[in-house]
């Protein structure tokens, strides 16, 4: 169990320097269905993270995720960086 305390950990500590950047999230639903979008790393919580959505000009969404998301893969997270993407979150 500590291992895995230890991983959820790490991936906090691997998002907590993109806080106030710009994220693409990549989250299965489940059936197929995945949700793709941009957004603000707004901010980091012991036990989930927020990524503030602006889809429209004037409505602001906020969706919530827990670093075991992120663990096992269901949601994604990717930053651009210099005209390349990079991965972010994961514990390796």
């Amino acid at each position: 169990m500590m291992a895995g305390r230890n991983a959820l950990e790490i991936i906090k500590q691997n998002l907590e320097p993109f806080v106030g950047k710009k994220v693409m999230v990549r989250a299965n639903q489940g059936r197929r269905k995945v949700f793709e979008t941009e957004g603000i790393l707004e901010n980091t919580y012991p036990r989930v993270f927020v990524v503030k959505l602006s889809d429209k000009p004037g409505l602001v969404k906020r969706v919530s995720y827990t670093y075991a998301d992120v663990l096992t893969e269901t949601v994604k997270l990717s930053v651009r960086c210099r005209n390349e993407e990079k991965r972010i979150g994961c514990a390796g």
